[in-house]
């Protein structure tokens, strides 16, 4: 069997595992509403959207419940919503 088999079955087993409530390692973070975390940031759509590395409209589909936001684009959004200054500083020209 090569690795990526090898990989592709620890990650199911760790999946399963998860599902079944049982201590993996893997770290659920709660998500905060986009909507509000960009108010509160005083960012608009146009500007949030690209933020988060995706398209206005996906990012709208987002703030009305049509699609999640998961991944670095999620971890992005708890940090705007704790620290909204510190990312804008991070990202000024």
């Amino acid at each position: 069997m090569n690795d990526l088999a090898q990989d592709l079955i620890a990650a199911a087993e760790e999946a399963a595992a998860f599902m079944r409530g049982e201590e993996t390692g893997a770290v659920v973070h709660q998500v905060p509403s986009p909507k509000e975390v960009r108010q509160k940031a005083a960012f608009t759509q146009q500007e949030m959207a690209p933020l988060l590395g995706m398209s206005l409209s996906g990012y709208r589909k987002i703030e009305r419940g049509e699609r999640s936001i998961s991944g670095a684009a999620a971890i992005l959004l708890k940090v705007l919503d704790k620290e909204p200054d510190a990312v804008k500083r991070a990202l000024a020209d």
